[in-house]
């Protein structure tokens, strides 16, 4: 049976693979921050988040090749909830979404014991809100012009899945990923 794939903590020799797939003009474009990270901005990044407790960032990597970025922010055990985002190398092959989605659902509903994730998507992005809808996840609003890219204002759309619509449609994303 094949692998889903697994998340790892990331590590100082990933910070230059990181950043380069992130200046990906097809990753840069969907995201909110759109100009080219320099070594020096993304090395303070990586200083300022690694020892935030409401953060945790993660190396998406199938058969031990690295394929993928999986951030969880705005953690609140409190409130039992959090946001996350991700991005996939250039390179990486298809279903890679997919996999890193999975394993984010289970990582915040298993091992954090989370109650709730939301994410949002520039509302353009299709894909990646048809992603996440397929797993189940809920659009509970867009925030109409938004997010200013370039000299025009994007709406952004907010989704959110809770910890038992996740464990009602896990078993079978099992059995679909490990096709």
């Amino acid at each position: 049976m094949p692998s889903i794939g697994n998340l790892r903590h990331i590590t100082e020799t990933d910070l230059e693979f990181m950043r380069s797939w992130r200046n990906a003009p097809e990753v840069a474009s969907k995201m909110y921050t759109r100009h080219h990270i320099t070594a020096q901005e993304h090395r303070a990044w990586w200083s300022q988040i690694r020892t935030r407790d409401d953060q945790a960032y993660f190396i998406y990597e199938k058969s031990n090749e690295p394929l993928g970025v999986v951030g969880f922010t705005q953690i609140d055990l409190t409130n039992e909830n959090c946001f996350w985002a991700f991005y996939a190398s250039p390179d990486a092959p298809r279903g890679t979404g997919s996999r890193m989605e999975f394993l984010a659902l289970d990582h915040v509903f298993t091992t954090l014991k989370l109650r709730k994730l939301s994410c949002e998507v520039l509302a353009f992005n299709d894909a990646v809100i048809k992603l996440h809808q397929k797993f189940g996840f809920q659009i509970e609003g867009v925030f109409r012009g938004h997010h200013k890219m370039d000299s025009e204002f994007m709406d952004i759309v907010r989704l959110s899945i809770m910890d038992h619509e996740w464990r009602s449609a896990r078993e079978n994303f099992v059995t679909i990923l490990n096709r």
